[in-house]
């Protein structure tokens, strides 16, 4: 198999009628790595939204259990591309988010900004760190991917294309974008985080590569310092290179999903999908996924 050979097999596909096949490709052949940088990214984006982002705040999931908030939201969306929408997992993961969200009074258009940033954060990011671009077929089947979570999770008013989730995407951001003091301290949690995947000595240049990565709206929302030019140009040309010496290497031969990656640490010995996340009891606290995790766990 040749590099561009399952882009290729992409382009036979309808991206109406076969989005799940297009995007399960595109996430764990193509682009495993930058899908989830992407996608955490996507997430971060949301806190600058202060409804969205107190709320995160006031539940305490992402900051006293940040890394087991990370693995359920990560495992949770992962069991829906890689066992699809019709199946009991995907039932038994689109069931979990819903139950916890429907906890929280979360209004309409911010779980609808939310899933906007799954369709255009991705894009983004490979426009710029990719080894190659999305191609149209790809963009088509992601938005019927993610229009299709966002029926079943019954959030009203849903784009119908790629560009009308990024007009929306964008639209709320002007709109929406500002400080609050306990997003800020969500945003701090999760670039704690972020190091501590890492050695401790290397921490800082985690956090201020991760830093560098952000555009001024979030530091302006979050109220950081600017990074400086040079720590700007040093992380994203470092992105560049990756995604120069990865086109060279040969296309992956098995899917990779997001729970093999290693930044996935709070399930040593297995999980259960419906164990997953939080069992809130409305209006008490524990949010979008969260702190509980049975002894009994197994592998699915």
């Amino acid at each position: 198999m040749k590099r561009f050979d399952r882009l290729k097999d992409i382009q036979r596909l309808d991206p109406e009628r076969d989005f799940l096949e297009i995007y399960r490709i595109t996430a764990t052949y193509e682009f495993p790595w930058d899908i989830t940088r992407a996608l955490e990214l996507a997430l971060y984006r949301t806190y600058a939204v202060p409804s969205i982002g107190r709320l995160l705040a006031e539940t305490a999931e992402l900051t006293d259990r940040s890394q087991k908030r990370y693995d359920d939201t990560a495992l949770l969306l992962d069991t829906v591309v890689e066992h699809g929408f019709d199946s009991e997992p995907g039932r038994t993961a689109i069931r979990r988010i819903n139950r916890m969200h429907h906890s929280f009074d979360i209004g309409n258009d911010d779980m609808r900004y939310v899933l906007c940033t799954f369709v255009v954060t991705p894009k983004r990011w490979l426009d710029a760190y990719g080894w190659r671009r999305l191609s149209d077929h790809e963009l088509r089947a992601c938005a019927a991917y993610y229009r299709t979570l966002g029926t079943h999770m019954g959030i009203r008013g849903l784009p119908q294309t790629y560009e009308d989730f990024e007009r929306t995407l964008d639209a709320y951001e002007e709109a929406n974008f500002g400080w609050d003091e306990g997003a800020r301290s969500v945003s701090d949690a999760t670039l704690e985080l972020m190091a501590s995947w890492y050695p401790r000595p290397l921490a800082p240049l985690v956090r201020g590569a991760s830093l560098a990565l952000l555009d001024d709206s979030l530091l302006r929302a979050f109220r950081y310092e600017r990074p400086s030019a040079a720590a700007r140009s040093l992380t994203r040309g470092a992105l560049r290179l990756r995604a120069r010496a990865v086109r060279l290497l040969p296309p992956r031969t098995e899917p990779h999903y997001a729970r093999q990656n290693p930044e996935i640490k709070g399930y040593p010995d297995g999980y259960e999908v419906a164990a997953l996340g939080t069992f809130p009891t409305p209006g008490l606290g524990g949010c979008p996924v969260g702190h509980l995790r049975r002894p009994d766990d197994r592998a699915r």
